[in-house]
């Protein structure tokens, strides 16, 4: 039996050399992202369980630091605010937490990053729905064939993977890319 580690290691890596596939995709959600930044709009992240851990990521690091010390970005992750969360659940249902505060600080200059492994979080597709009825752009990082949110989003890339762990991992590479380039376009 191959040891569990190297077998992680290899799958990992697998899933990881599908991304260059994915440039296109990651370019165009850059663009969008340095774009929204410029004209001063703001990006708004969420995302369900890991996922929402990579939204959190994704939020600090613009409003503190990448690599680069530069001028705080803004951005705000909708799943960081756990009396906001529970106020929302228990008044509108948990389909409804972001969508609601999508509505509530998301305007048209704004861009919604979505991160989601299966595609088909209710409360992530309802919060896109509320970003295009207000005209904020949807990023959708998705795995899994893109679930329901395939196709939902303005841009999407979707990570060739159906295990849950690899794709998170993928997408933290995305995130940590896509900080990459909104740095050395906004530093330079």
């Amino acid at each position: 039996m191959e040891p569990l580690l190297s077998r992680l290691v290899a799958d990992a890596v697998q899933t990881l050399q599908s991304l260059p596939a994915q440039e296109p995709a990651f370019e165009r959600i850059a663009q969008a992202a340095i774009e929204t930044l410029k004209s001063g709009g703001k990006i708004l992240t969420c995302g369900n369980g890991g996922s929402a851990a990579d939204a959190l990521h994704l939020a600090e690091e613009l409003v503190g630091r990448y690599k680069s010390n530069r001028r705080s970005l803004p951005a705000v992750c909708l799943n960081a605010d756990p009396t906001l969360l529970t106020c929302i659940a228990n008044d509108f249902g948990f389909d409804e937490v972001f969508a609601r505060q999508v509505e509530g600080l998301g305007g048209e200059n704004d861009l919604l990053v979505c991160f989601t492994t299966s595609g088909n979080s209710t409360n992530i597709l309802r919060a896109q729905d509320a970003a295009k009825r207000i005209g904020v752009t949807t990023v959708a990082l998705l795995g899994k064939g893109g679930g329901q949110s395939r196709g939902k989003a303005d841009l999407e890339l979707i990570v060739n993977s159906a295990d849950t762990a690899r794709i998170q991992e993928a997408h933290t590479l995305i995130l940590h890319a896509l900080l990459e380039r909104i740095e050395q376009e906004l530093i330079a």
